[in-house]
């Protein structure tokens, strides 16, 4: 079996130099660049299978990278590179075509944990296809029902309402994946405004009442501080209302 090849573009020399012995540790084949049209030429060169992006770099910048593959039609899975403070990279990044970020500093088991679920994700279109597709899916002690727009958790049905229902239908058929407010306000409601997101919050405060979920002590639904939301419990398809 090939090597997963992984590009990590970062103009500080010292974090490629760091990152780059730990994940070939771990398996991985390498590739480096220190700004960002090097990255983009060795992205579009050697084709590898997941970049890291950070997006403050120079000649293109991870953002600029990220919206030149993207507009070309390349759908390589990227991590953006960020600085803690800045929630309007973070967000951006997200809404142009990144699959996920991480904060600068970083402990790098954490960015191989990413990049695992990153690839997962990616690797594997015929499941999430039939997470899409399916009439059911169940994740530990939810199971939705698409057609009859009825939830149980525990056996036990629940009461949602619709917006409610739509939010929770959308991230279980997106498992893992980070989504901004201002996207599942696209998502559910058909529209994206900043200052309605409050509706997103509510509708998950709402969910989480339902599903018995702490957020201090997620078992289906992360926040993710200052961006989003982010559904991290397993989501199988269910084949038949006998499963």
């Amino acid at each position: 079996m090939d090597e997963t090849h992984i590009l990590i573009a970062d103009d500080e020399k010292g974090i490629t130099d760091y990152l780059s012995p730990i994940l070939e540790r771990c398996g991985y084949r390498v590739t480096v660049a220190h700004d960002g049209q090097t990255a983009l030429q060795k992205i579009d060169a050697l084709h590898p299978n997941l970049a890291v992006l950070d997006v403050l770099m120079p000649n293109m910048n991870g953002r600029e990278v990220c919206r030149e593959l993207r507009a070309a039609g390349n759908w390589i899975p990227i991590i953006m590179l960020t600085r803690v403070t800045e929630t309007v990279d973070k967000v951006l990044s997200l809404e142009e075509g990144a699959d996920d970020y991480l904060c600068k500093p970083f402990d790098p088991q954490e960015l191989i944990a990413r990049i695992k679920t990153v690839l997962r994700r990616k690797q594997n279109p015929t499941m999430a296809q039939s997470i899409r597709r399916a009439s059911r899916l169940r994740s530990l002690d939810v199971v939705l029902d698409r057609l009859s727009k009825r939830v149980e958790v525990g056996g036990r049905v629940v009461e949602l309402t619709p917006k409610a229902l739509a939010l929770l239908e959308h991230l279980m058929s997106h498992p893992e994946q980070v989504f901004t407010r201002e996207q599942l306000m696209e998502a559910v409601w058909g529209w994206s405004q900043v200052t309605a997101s409050r509706a997103v919050d509510v509708r998950v405060a709402e969910l989480r009442r339902a599903l018995g979920d702490d957020p201090q002590n997620s078992r289906y639904i992360e926040t993710v501080t200052g961006i989003g939301y982010r559904f991290t419990a397993p989501v199988e398809a269910l084949s038949s209302s006998c499963d």
